[in-house]
């Protein structure tokens, strides 16, 4: 049984919910998400509350049942409140700025980096922060893991992107050694 599956999702009065042929539909002030009913589970909403039940005992229909509540977690919640992530941009010279609708990037090679955001997905710059925010969870994490993966944090003197929670263990650098007589 799915610990998670099992839990109601309480939906708040700003999110509107619909269900059409197999697909959950989130209505709210950030926007429009969509969400394709997985096999095997029965979903019901009443009043403010969505419901998931299983319709088969397999393996396969278990897993689902708490994939698909977190999925509709997540639709809820980004339509209501939104998704941010941050990174934090750490070396000599290396800086960010939004010309048009693109993001460019300074990150120490020999051209600047453009890149455009995936509709849905808005990007805003403040010194060496970049701040990535929308409704649908996943886009903006795979946006923030793109631009990330584009100059990596090095462990010697911590240069590059990085999440703003995240740490980097640093090491040591080369050490002179000792004239020894």
């Amino acid at each position: 049984m799915s610990k998670i599956g099992k839990k109601p999702i309480i939906i708040p009065d700003e999110v509107e919910v619909k269900i059409n042929d197999g697909v959950l539909t989130f209505k709210g002030k950030n926007g429009e998400l969509s969400v394709k009913i997985l096999p095997f589970i029965k979903t019901k909403i009443e009043k403010n509350t969505v419901y998931f039940d299983i319709q088969n005992n397999f393996k396969q229909a278990k897993e689902n049942w708490g994939t698909l509540r977190a999925l509709v977690q997540n639709a809820v919640i980004g339509v209501g409140k939104g998704f941010t992530k941050t990174l934090i941009i750490e070396g000599v010279g290396y800086r960010a700025a939004i010309e048009g609708d693109y993001l460019v990037l300074n990150i120490g090679l020999s051209h600047p980096v453009k890149i455009q955001p995936p509709q849905g997905v808005k990007i805003s710059v403040e010194k060496n922060t970049i701040t990535i925010s929308g409704a649908d969870k996943d886009l903006v994490s795979k946006t923030a893991a793109n631009i990330r993966s584009l100059k990596k944090p090095e462990p010697y003197k911590g240069k590059g992107i990085r999440y703003s929670d995240e740490i980097i263990k640093r090491k040591a650098g080369k050490k002179v050694a000792e004239a020894t007589k």
